[in-house]
């Protein structure tokens, strides 16, 4: 029997678990471990709650966590629990499917300030991650000031213009629902460093915004490039830039306004006690179409920074580490024999949810080159003793079952679903 560890459950660790078993047939005992004591990862905890559609690919993970060779194993720390040594000794092949859960940090002067928050951290909150259930960001009639211009930005902008009955059919948790329902900021601003022809938004995400209730949308037609550009374009591009060409034109206002300022790149954080604005320098395009700055400086009232200008993969002892790309060190997915990466955590934060199952089949036919046959690892059994010797207190996958069948039932109560934010009541419910 060759047994794998796979330490992460979100997209990357399931696609890559589906991988192994059709690599290995039955021949296969797999673990999933992950920290938190439910699985699924950034679909549970990234994706944006009033996106369900997205969500619904959770029930492929689910097949394959419910199949015989698969297990879960959550409310495991890996470097506090367990070591990645110890798990090397005990499986064939040991797979981080960790993503990028962590902020890449805006590097700037005062973004230690209170009021800046990354976007993990900010997205987190609103979907009931436990590291950021007590966030609490201040929103009531303040500008709000988010960085970047990648669909996350959209998102943030979304959710905090979103009415209660616009988040109605979400499932934004109880506390963020709260808040968001008695809160409104009065203006939106959403910065990129380039121009409207270089976004990272999609259309269909960008469309959104053109559709909410209580926000207007604005551009500044100063800063869209002349319609020559748009046959160079890829076509979601061009559907995208005819998108922000509609928000150029005049509309009435609405109690929110949400506007695009291109051609800025952030200075500093200024603030007394916390965050209260941003200097911004003002930039153009270079020959390469890469930004670069002008001199030109101006200041941008802020009560309150989210910045989505990207993400990296935290270390874990014991593993190689780029600096540089925010990720593990490895080649085309190996780290070091028997230890691989797959996901985020080899790629560093690019791509979409599907983007990470070819990265699976790589990473199984890899191991398969590696290691034609199974060293005769304890597996599984060697980890319960580990598990059991340590007095530690996991859970499975049936356990998990439970804790969302308590927040099914919670959510009958009223909208939005009520989801469970500390870890200690998650575990509570599963064990029933």
């Amino acid at each position: 029997m060759r047994h794998i560890a796979i330490i992460g459950s979100g997209p990357a660790g399931y696609y890559t678990a589906e991988a192994c078993q059709k690599q290995f047939g039955e021949d296969v005992a797999i673990d999933i471990i992950d920290r938190l004591p439910v699985p699924f990862g950034l679909v549970r905890t990234g994706v944006a709650p009033d996106h369900q559609s997205i969500k619904a690919v959770s029930r492929r993970y689910e097949a394959v966590a419910l199949t015989d060779t698969v297990r879960f194993v959550g409310n495991l720390v890996i470097g506090r629990d367990v070591s990645i040594p110890e798990l090397q000794g005990l499986y064939d092949a040991v797979i981080l499917a960790t993503g990028a859960p962590s902020d890449r940090p805006l590097g700037v002067p005062g973004d230690d300030l209170p009021g800046v928050i990354g976007s993990a951290a900010f997205v987190g909150w609103y979907n009931g991650h436990p590291d950021h259930a007590d966030l609490a960001p201040r929103i009531d009639e303040r500008d709000v000031v988010i960085i970047g211009n990648g669909n996350v930005a959209l998102d943030c902008a979304r959710i905090l213009a979103k009415t209660a009955r616009e988040l109605e059919e979400s499932d934004v948790v109880a506390h963020a629902y709260d808040i968001l329902n008695k809160a409104q900021p009065r203006s939106i601003t959403i910065l990129g460093r380039r121009g409207p022809a270089q976004i990272a938004m999609t259309p269909k995400e960008l469309g959104e915004l053109g559709r909410l209730e209580r926000a207007s949308v604005h551009v500044d037609p100063a800063d869209l490039p002349p319609t020559s550009v748009d046959e160079a374009l890829e076509p979601g591009q061009r559907k995208s830039l005819a998108l922000l060409r509609q928000f150029a034109e005049p509309s009435p206002e609405k109690v929110v306004a949400i506007r695009f300022d291109f051609f800025v790149v952030s200075e500093r954080v200024e603030g007394e006690g916390r965050v209260e604005r941003l200097v911004l320098e003002r930039t153009r395009l270079d020959a390469q179409q890469q930004s670069i700055g002008t001199g030109e400086r101006v200041t941008m009232p802020a009560d309150l920074i989210i910045s989505c200008i990207g993400y990296r993969t935290p270390p874990i002892p014991d593993v190689p580490y780029d600096e540089a790309r925010g990720r593990f060190a490895n080649e085309e997915g190996r780290i070091r024999p028997g230890l691989y990466c797959v996901g985020w955590a080899r790629r560093g934060p690019s791509g979409t949810i599907g983007t990470n199952k070819p990265d699976g089949f790589l990473i199984a036919e890899a191991i398969a080159a590696d290691q034609p046959a199974a060293a005769g690892k304890q597996g599984r059994a060697g980890l319960d003793a580990l598990i059991a010797e340590r007095d530690l207190e996991i859970v499975t996958f049936r356990d998990w079952q439970k804790i969302d069948e308590a927040e099914i039932a919670q959510a009958r109560l009223g909208a939005p679903r009520e989801k469970f934010v500390r870890i200690a009541d998650m575990v509570k419910a599963g064990r029933g």
